[in-house]
């Protein structure tokens, strides 16, 4: 089997994502996502969830610790 045959795709339609067909795309965007469609019927859960997401986005963290969660609540307003 030669190289061009490798390349090429038997499925109509196939997109190869490993080129980038868009010069203008900035490199190195975010593109992880944290949020899910199954969010809590709750708006103070869904507030904390999003706050939590939020905070992972800006400090690029997968994980946080408790500390990390503790001071996402107080920037909430959350108080003991």
């Amino acid at each position: 089997m030669s190289d061009t045959n490798l390349l090429k795709s038997s499925v109509p339609g196939f997109i190869d994502r490993r080129s980038r067909s868009n010069d203008n795309a900035p490199e190195g965007v975010e593109r992880r996502q944290f949020r899910d469609g199954d969010r809590s019927l709750r708006p103070e859960v869904a507030e904390l969830a999003d706050a939590i997401d939020d905070y992972k986005i800006s400090h690029r963290r997968r994980f946080i610790t408790f500390e990390e969660l503790y001071e996402v609540m107080m920037s909430l307003g959350y108080h003991r």
